[in-house]
Parts: C-alpha cells; sequence; structure tokens
C-alpha cells in the first residue's frame, strides 16, 4: 500500500511539469520562467533521487528521475529561448 501511494505521489508531482513545458516549447519563450527556482528546485531532486536509491525505494527513484528530466529539459528550453529572446528584442529607438 504504501508503494502505491508512493507511486500515485509521484506520478503526480512529476506530471505537474509537464503543462509548463509544453507552453515554453509552444510559446517559444521561458520568460515567465524562473531558472534560479528550477535550479534549486533541480537541486532537491537530484537529493530525493540519491535518497530513493539509498533506501532502495522504486517509486521515489522512478518519479524523482523522470521529475529531474522535465525540469532540465525546462531549464535547458528556458535559456535556449531566453537568448533567442534577447536577440530579437527590437530597440527602443527603432520607431
Amino acid at each position: 500500500m504504501n508503494d502505491l501511494i508512493g507511486s500515485v505521489a509521484g506520478v503526480l508531482t512529476t506530471v505537474a511539469f509537464v503543462p509548463q513545458l509544453l507552453k515554453i516549447h509552444a510559446s517559444k519563450s521561458g520568460r515567465d520562467v524562473s531558472a534560479r527556482t528550477f535550479l534549486i528546485f533541480s537541486i532537491g531532486v537530484v537529493l530525493w533521487l540519491l535518497y530513493g536509491v539509498r533506501i532502495r525505494s522504486a517509486p521515489v527513484v522512478f518519479a524523482n528521475l523522470v521529475t529531474l528530466v522535465l525540469s532540465v529539459v525546462i531549464l535547458a528550453l528556458k535559456f535556449r529561448y531566453g537568448r533567442r529572446e534577447r536577440r530579437v528584442e527590437p530597440s527602443a529607438d527603432a520607431d
């Protein structure tokens, strides 16, 4: 029963990042995403992943591994589109 609860919790908290990832990809903008927040979050997820490995809990390991991948992809897209946004911004005296 504990593994079931852990698995459901892991799926829900992991899937929660999919809409953010899809929004960044669709809008080609990471402007509304805090890099600092996702970096700190990713470090926390790495620690949860290590914890899951140490206690040999498959639900903790799997959920945090998938969450880490999603978080890293979100960070990568933020930086990728962030550089593009800075280059494309029109200057103030373009009018």
